[in-house]
């Protein structure tokens, strides 16, 4: 009987654990699309900024999305105007 209880109990703990691993996956992906979904539509098409940052969230994934939200989100942010913010 006691090797039953085991079983059970790491079937339990595996069930789990697979499920926080798609929550985590399923959040990490809304975020890579929020990121490329922001960059693709805010960022600027001055020079090469939306095609550089686009591939990077692209090829690194979540890692890019991380690094876009991180270092160029808040630099974009700052340098719009007050009237941007407003409509």
């Amino acid at each position: 009987m006691e090797i039953q209880e085991v079983a059970g109990g790491v079937m339990v703990f595996n069930i789990i654990l697979m499920l926080t691993f798609m929550v985590f996956g399923l959040c990490a992906l809304a975020f890579w699309l929020w990121m490329l979904v922001d960059c693709l539509k805010n960022e600027d098409s001055k020079g090469n900024d939306k095609i550089l940052w686009t591939l990077v969230i692209i090829l690194t994934n979540w890692i890019g999305a991380l690094i876009y939200f991180f270092v160029r989100r808040p630099e974009r942010k700052r340098n719009q105007s007050p009237r941007a913010n407003l409509a």
